[in-house]
């Protein structure tokens, strides 16, 4: 389907919108229509797609992610570790990326995610060993290919173990050069309004890897360029304690004298913050990517979400990377998301169409894309199509909520600005089997050192 027909969508076996039983046209990447029931088009000439078998969703969002990690999956010498002992397992491994290793790891997470349903991703690159200077240029022209909507952070470390941080002196950079590079990659990529298909947000990599300098200077020239920020914060209680020692202070208080406090900002995890502090968040507007499975692997602890959503804070869903998650699967996070969070806060307070909600919707707020995430009248048509023709679904009652109760892990059919990114569960022209060889020889050739 070219990006300029239109196009109906019509009878979906469900679909997550009020008052579009008979489907939606789509036309010039955008929903321009929701069909009633009883109803047809009121669009003309209208192409259809017969949906009776498809479950629509919005297409879902993924808040934090680090796609380079595909390379160190399961890897033994980082298994059974809790956040700070596995980071320092796997950092000598990273500092081997190189230019190629890091495009087959970018093609493998951004083919999950689209196969997941993914329409829109983030990714947290923040490793930078010499040879790498260009990964996120790498990472765009990988997008602009598979056709996926992204907002890629330019990361960064400058804290290293000789200065009193985590990661080994190889693998960071110093100020002037992250901050050059920064403006670099906004200018170069980003792209602005709602039908922005690449988006350059900065990144320092977490208090324990950038020093106080880097973090108010980031936040100055997000600021001057008016792009988002994103860091890891309140991720284990390790971190509190480092904050404490090197700082004087929590995490939280630290990202304020820092300058990051307000709506441009969205953090990863958010697991220790005290009843105060998400007050705070809610008040500054400042958003949170909830990575459920990341945090049950690391047993880093439980993000508090519906706390936080009485406070007025956002919440999104992100898979995180593939070293802690081990997969790039956005809608089996969602299921792991509103299985951890129902086991927290009981039956009546979390339901499917929450972790729904959160993937959608709630991660738009994160990224700072209102126009995603939702299917209405004028919202991009960004889709995710899934069947209910698998074992796993046999016996269902509700379509909707048998995508995250049953487990569905592979959309049929996924949408990206009108057009089709995955089609009949594969992405059109990918070769799978020669990519995994691939990306596999460069695990190994990563790993082996």
């Amino acid at each position: 389907m070219s990006g300029t027909s239109s196009t109906w969508i019509r009878d979906p076996l469900a679909i997550l919108a009020d008052g579009a039983e008979r489907g939606i046209v789509v036309k010039d990447g955008r929903i321009v229509e929701l069909v009633p029931a009883g109803g047809v088009p009121a669009t003309a000439d209208v192409a259809v797609f017969d949906a009776d078998e498809h479950v629509v969703l919005p297409g879902l969002i993924n808040t934090h992610h680090h796609f380079y990690q595909t390379l160190t999956r399961a890897l033994p010498a980082a298994m059974d570790r809790e956040l700070f002992p596995w980071l320092q397992a796997l950092y000598p491994v990273w500092a081997r990326l190189t230019p190629d290793a890091l495009e087959l790891a970018v093609t493998v997470a951004m083919s999950e995610l689209l196969l997941s349903g993914c329409t829109t991703s983030t990714d947290h690159h923040y490793v930078f060993p010499a040879g790498l200077e260009d990964a996120v240029d790498i990472e765009v022209a990988v997008a602009k290919r598979l056709g996926l909507r992204v907002l890629l952070t330019r990361g960064s470390m400058n804290l290293s173990q000789r200065d009193g941080g985590l990661p080994p002196d190889g693998v960071v950079q110093d100020e002037d050069t992250i901050l050059a590079d920064s403006a670099r990659v906004v200018a170069k990529h980003h792209q602005r309004g709602a039908d922005a298909m690449v988006q350059i947000a900065l990144a320092p990599c977490s208090p324990f890897s950038v020093t106080t300098s880097l973090m108010r200077a980031t936040a100055d020239l997000a600021d001057k360029l008016d792009v988002r920020l994103h860091t890891h914060l309140a991720e284990t209680e390790d971190e509190n304690r480092f904050c404490e020692q090197m700082y004087g202070c929590r995490p939280l208080d630290y990202l304020e004298q820092c300058g990051w406090l307000n709506a441009r900002t969205w953090l990863a995890h958010g697991i220790f913050f005290n009843d105060d502090e998400i007050k705070r968040l809610g008040k500054a507007k400042t958003t949170i990517s909830h990575c459920a499975c990341s945090n049950q692997l690391l047993a880093s602890g439980c993000c508090p979400v519906c706390d936080m959503e009485e406070a007025g804070v956002g919440i999104g869903i992100g898979v995180d990377g593939s070293a802690s998650n081990d997969g790039s699967n956005l809608m089996q996070e969602v299921r792991a998301a509103f299985l951890l969070q129902r086991a927290r806060y009981g039956v009546t307070k979390v339901s499917h169409k929450d972790a729904l909600r959160w993937a959608t919707k709630g991660s738009a707020a994160c990224v700072g894309r209102p126009e995603l995430g939702e299917i209405a009248v004028g919202k991009a048509a960004d889709l995710a199509l899934f069947r209910l023709d698998e074992l796993r679904f046999s016996g269902h009652g509700d379509p909707l909520a048998a995508l995250v109760l049953c487990g569905a892990h592979r959309a049929d059919r996924v949408m990206v600005a009108g057009k089709w990114a995955v089609i009949d569960g594969a992405i059109p022209g990918l070769d799978v089997a020669d990519l995994i060889r691939r990306h596999s020889s460069a695990a190994r050739a990563m790993q082996m050192g």
